[in-house]
């Protein structure tokens, strides 16, 4: 029993963990906050870090900065370089173009396998919001653990709380699943996309489905066979990458890089994949979706009002503002957004906020000075 002990622990010691933190994107649901030159991911809207500031901050005694690289275009870089200014030059990745998820992470792995083809490569998104902190660390080093030692893809899946139809669904089996240290990771046996009321009611009486937090883990020489064996299309770019990256051929690697299809890595490749691994993420995650997913993160008063910024209500109930460094008063309104970002103003009913989107696409046409 000693002598297993020690080979866990041995085996831990060999983890050579490497997180990319996906940090494109445009964030449109958290206009007017959000805009194309300052995202989402870059903005404080929790605490008074960014987002992405969070994101590393709870990577901190976990994973060293030298072992932590970000991926986004060069205008995007330029704002991470000055949040993030612990991280070493080198590990501010450029894509050559904003192309989804899996051209970034193909990118990104490939790099990493020719420093470590066993390296344990950890990607995470750069908006995402995680209450426990102290579980998300335990279970992220389990899962480190079970994409090395299974070498399979192993991702978080969160226990629903209510039939959203808003998220994709993971399908596990619960009779099939490998442990480690107690900790169980489920075989993967599907994916379903966004359901209706109904089948959302179905996946959360089944206890068989979880949402899918955006959250992967994978050693890469493990990735590059997943690539070969259900990507074949991605897998001949991977092919090509290796040599342009050893030689740092920038024409030749965003040539390549354009070749690989602009989806995200969960068309591309990870819903193809069959024997991968799922851990339940129960440590408080959110994605932050959108402006009224802050109801659960931002203090509430005796109305049910949430704000960042000073607030004076007067039978107001149910509303949120985010208004930092002003006073807003509100008289006899319910169900309310209300963001100010200086030279915007959103007013929206709270069950309305997803149609954000649809106005950011108006704004193209109308106003794309505000985006």
């Amino acid at each position: 029993m000693a002598g297993k002990k020690s080979n866990r622990k041995s085996n831990r010691k060999k983890l050579d963990l490497r997180v990319v933190i996906l940090a494109g994107g445009s964030g449109t649901r958290f206009w007017p906050l959000s805009r194309q030159q300052n995202p989402k991911q870059y903005l404080k809207i929790i605490s008074e870090k960014s987002l992405i500031e969070e994101t590393v901050s709870r990577l901190k005694g976990l994973v060293p900065p030298s072992r932590i690289y970000t991926i986004a275009v060069a205008e995007q870089t330029r704002i991470l370089k000055r949040l993030l200014p612990r991280l070493p030059d080198n590990n501010f990745l450029l894509e050559p173009e904003a192309r989804n998820t899996a051209p970034s992470l193909v990118l990104t792995t490939a790099s990493l396998y020719l420093k470590n083809p066993e390296a344990v490569v950890i990607a995470l998104p750069a908006d995402h919001f995680i209450k426990d902190v102290d579980e998300f660390r335990r279970k992220l080093i389990l899962a480190a653990e079970a994409a090395y030692r299974f070498k399979k893809i192993v991702m978080f899946g969160i226990p629903p709380v209510s039939p959203a139809t808003g998220y994709g669904y993971i399908h596990v089996s619960r009779n099939q699943r490998q442990e480690i240290n107690g900790e169980k990771f489920y075989q993967v046996r599907g994916f379903r996309e966004k359901p209706d009321l109904p089948t959302a009611l179905e996946f959360m009486q089944s206890g068989e489905y979880y949402w899918n937090s955006g959250i992967f883990l994978w050693r890469a020489d493990t990735f590059a066979e997943n690539l070969r064996d259900y990507a074949p299309e991605m897998f001949s770019a991977w092919i090509k990458l290796l040599p342009a990256l050893r030689r740092n051929d920038r024409q030749e690697i965003r040539r390549v890089f354009m070749e690989i299809p602009a989806l995200s890595i969960d068309y591309a490749l990870i819903e193809k994949i069959y024997g991968s691994l799922m851990s339940p993420g129960d440590f408080g995650w959110s994605d932050l979706g959108s402006w009224s997913a802050l109801y659960d993160y931002l203090p509430e008063d005796e109305d049910c009002n949430v704000s960042r910024g000073r607030l004076l209500p007067l039978e107001a109930r149910n509303c949120l503002v985010f208004n930092p460094g002003r006073l807003t008063a509100l008289i006899g309104v319910e169900n309310l957004i209300v963001v100010n970002a200086g030279d915007a103003l959103l007013i929206c009913r709270k069950d309305q906020d997803q149609k954000v989107r649809e106005l950011v696409e108006k704004l193209k046409k109308d106003g794309p000075e505000y985006l």
